[in-house]
Formats: structure tokens, C-alpha cells, sequence
């Protein structure tokens, strides 16, 4: 029966798209380190891609 955090890690790497497709952590802990991860990459490209900006202006 699903939980709230395979809810949470669900909506987490639908909203990111850094998740892998082909597979799917069963334990409650990898769930969270994939989304810690996923959010990670998230905010570095996002610092990446705003420090890009700033440079052209």
C-alpha cells in the first residue's frame, strides 16, 4: 500500500525529470536519497543557467 513518501518521491522526479525511468528504489531510504538527488541537480542547474544569464547581460 502506498505511503506518503512514494506520493513525495513520485511528484519529486516527475517535477525534476532527473529520475532514471527504468527503475524504481523500493526502500523508503533510497526514495529519499534519489529525491535529495534530484533536487540537487535541479538547484546546480538552475545556479548554472542563472550564472549563464548574468554573464550575457
Amino acid at each position: 500500500m502506498p505511503a506518503l513518501m512514494d506520493y513525495l518521491y513520485v511528484s519529486v522526479t516527475n517535477s525534476t525529470a532527473f529520475s532514471p525511468t527504468d527503475t524504481m528504489p523500493l526502500s523508503t531510504r533510497a526514495k529519499v536519497l534519489m529525491s535529495v538527488e534530484s533536487i540537487a541537480a535541479l538547484l546546480t542547474s538552475l545556479l548554472v543557467i542563472a550564472r549563464a544569464v548574468s554573464v550575457l547581460h
